[in-house]
C-alpha cells in the first residue's frame, strides 16, 4: 500500500499538470488511444520476461510519433484511428491466449495492478511527474496560446509545432507511466477526467491547472483505498470515481 500510494501521489500530479493541457489542446481521444494502443506490446513483452512498463513507453512514444507525422487529423475521433485501436486490443486478446498463453495477465494489463508495482514504475512515474512540471512551466504560455490561437500563435514567432510535438511525447510518455496502476483501458481516467472536471469550475488557466491536480490526487488516493476496502483492483474505482464526480460537475452546471 505504500509502493501505491507513492505512485498514485506521483501519477495524480503529473496527470493533473498535463490533464489541463489535454483538455485545452482536446487531447482527449489522443490520449485514450496512447494507452490502448500499447495492449499488443505489452502482452508479448510480458510473455517475453521483458518490462511491459518499458515496452508501453517504446510503443506509445512511437504512435505518438505516427500521430504528429499524420497532422491534426491524427488526433481528432476518426474512422481509420477507432480501427487501429480495435484492432490493436484483438491482437493483444490473440496473443494473450492463443500464440504466448498467457491470458491470466489480460486483467492486469487492460485494468493494472497498482499493488504490485516494480521499482522501475515508480521511477518513471517520478520522471513523468519531472517532465510535466518542467514542460507545463517551460511551455505552458505556448501550449496556452495554440488552444485559443492557432493562426496567432503562428504568426507570434511561437514555436506552435515544436511545442504541438513535445506536449504529444509527453502525454504517450505519461500514459505509459499510468499502463502499471490503471492498465491499458483507463489511461484517460487519470489523465483526462481531472482537467474535465477542473475546466467546469474554473475561469483562468493557474486555477485549471490547480484545481486539475487537487482533483487528480483526490480521485486516486480515494480510489485507491476504496480498492482496498472493498477487496478491489484499484484501476476501475479510482475511474469510476473521477468519472461520477465529473458526471455530478456537468449536471450540476446544466440544472
Amino acid at each position: 500500500m505504500r509502493e501505491a500510494l507513492a505512485e498514485v501521489l506521483l501519477l495524480g500530479v503529473a496527470g493533473g499538470l498535463l490533464s489541463a493541457w489535454i483538455v485545452l489542446r482536446r487531447l482527449a481521444f489522443f490520449t485514450h488511444a496512447a494507452g490502448s494502443a500499447t495492449f499488443p506490446g505489452l502482452v508479448a513483452a510480458d510473455a517475453s520476461g521483458v518490462s511491459p512498463t518499458l515496452a508501453g513507453v517504446a510503443v506509445a512514444l512511437g504512435y505518438a510519433g505516427a500521430v504528429e507525422r499524420t497532422g491534426p487529423a491524427g488526433r481528432e475521433p476518426g474512422e481509420a484511428t477507432a480501427l487501429v485501436l480495435v484492432a490493436a486490443l484483438a491482437v493483444g486478446i490473440i496473443l494473450a491466449g492463443d500464440v504466448f498463453e498467457s491470458s491470466a495477465a489480460v486483467d492486469r494489463l487492460l485494468f493494472g495492478t497498482v499493488l504490485g508495482l516494480a521499482p522501475v514504475d515508480l521511477a518513471l512515474a517520478a520522471i513523468t511527474l519531472v517532465l510535466a512540471a518542467v514542460g507545463s512551466l517551460g511551455l505552458g504560455r505556448t501550449w496556452a496560446a495554440v488552444a485559443f490561437d492557432p493562426e496567432g500563435s503562428a504568426a507570434l514567432g511561437l514555436p506552435s509545432g515544436r511545442a504541438d510535438f513535445l506536449l504529444l511525447v509527453l502525454v504517450a510518455m505519461a500514459a505509459a507511466a499510468a499502463l502499471p496502476a490503471v492498465g491499458a483501458l483507463l489511461v484517460a481516467a487519470v489523465f483526462v477526467l481531472p482537467g474535465a472536471a477542473a475546466r467546469l469550475l474554473t475561469k483562468t488557466i493557474p486555477s485549471l491547472v490547480a484545481c486539475s491536480v487537487a482533483l487528480a490526487l483526490a480521485q486516486g488516493v480515494t480510489g485507491l483505498y476504496a480498492a482496498y476496502w472493498l477487496d478491489l483492483p484499484p484501476g476501475p474505482p479510482v475511474a469510476l470515481i473521477g468519472a461520477v464526480g465529473c458526471g455530478v460537475l456537468a449536471l450540476g452546471r446544466t440544472a
